[in-house]
Order: C-alpha cells, then sequence, then structure tokens
C-alpha cells in the first residue's frame, strides 16, 4: 500500500467512485453527492493497493492558517478495520504541518470516533446527523 495524490482524470475518476461508494452509495445518494465546492482548493491523499486501485481516500482543507481539516475519510468496504486510515491521516498531518497548521478538525462518523481517538484526536462535541441516521462528532488534534 502507498499513499498518493491523485493528479491525471482517471486518478480523481477512482478517487471520486471510491467516496461516493463508501460514503454515499450506501444511503441511496446519487453519484455527485460525493464532490464538495471546496475541492479544488483541498489536497487530496489516495491510497493504492498493490494492483494500484484506489483502496481509501481522505482530503485536507485549510480552514485558516492555523486550522487544517480532515474530511471524506473512505476505506474501501473489503479493507475497513485493518487501520489502513492511518496511512491517510499520517500522510495529511503532515501536509498541514509542513503548511504550518497548528491543528486539526474533523466530524468523525459515530463508528469511527475510536479510530480517531487512538491518533491522538480528542471529541470537542457530538453535532450532526448526516441522512438522518449517522451521528457525527468534531474532534480536534493539536500538531
Amino acid at each position: 500500500m502507498r499513499v498518493t495524490e491523485p493528479i491525471s482524470e482517471a486518478e480523481f475518476e477512482q478517487y471520486y467512485h471510491l467516496r461516493w461508494q463508501v460514503l454515499r452509495a450506501p444511503w441511496q445518494q446519487p453519484p455527485g453527492t460525493e464532490r464538495a465546492p471546496d475541492d479544488e482548493s483541498a489536497i487530496h491523499a489516495m491510497l493504492l493497493d498493490a494492483e494500484s486501485q484506489a483502496a481509501g481516500v481522505c482530503r485536507l482543507h485549510f480552514e485558516s492558517a492555523a486550522e487544517g481539516q480532515l474530511r471524506f475519510m473512505a476505506i474501501r468496504e473489503d479493507l475497513q478495520g485493518q487501520g489502513l486510515g492511518k496511512y491517510l491521516m499520517h500522510y495529511l498531518e503532515e501536509k498541514a504541518r509542513a503548511a504550518g497548521c497548528k491543528y486539526l478538525t474533523l466530524q468523525a462518523r459515530e463508528l469511527a470516533v475510536n479510530f480517531y481517538k487512538k491518533h491522538g484526536y480528542k471529541v470537542i462535541k457530538k453535532t450532526h446527523l448526516l441522512f438522518g441516521s449517522i451521528q457525527h462528532y468534531q474532534m480536534e488534534k493539536q500538531l
């Protein structure tokens, strides 16, 4: 497994397809809903398997000079539960540090809270329900 930043149209096609497949399709959300208006200004990271297929995705967006935000973390269904998200998270944490960020924030789905806690993130508060059923928590980590 290796982390890369998608550059080509084909790489971004894999990236967005996985993001939709894991984060939107299970809730009957149409293709296109996995994209965000601020994607163009974000740093995107993609975890590739041995066949150079997307195994995971995540992105870093700068909210301010001090704050970066991780969003859209998704690991391919057949690889979930193996801790692979740490590769994407560590890669983007380093990008945030290099850019001068002092801390990172994220909105974690309830099932992912313990994963982030193991990597130094703290729950700040309970926030919103996505699609009326997925509880989210704001989390933060000092860099």
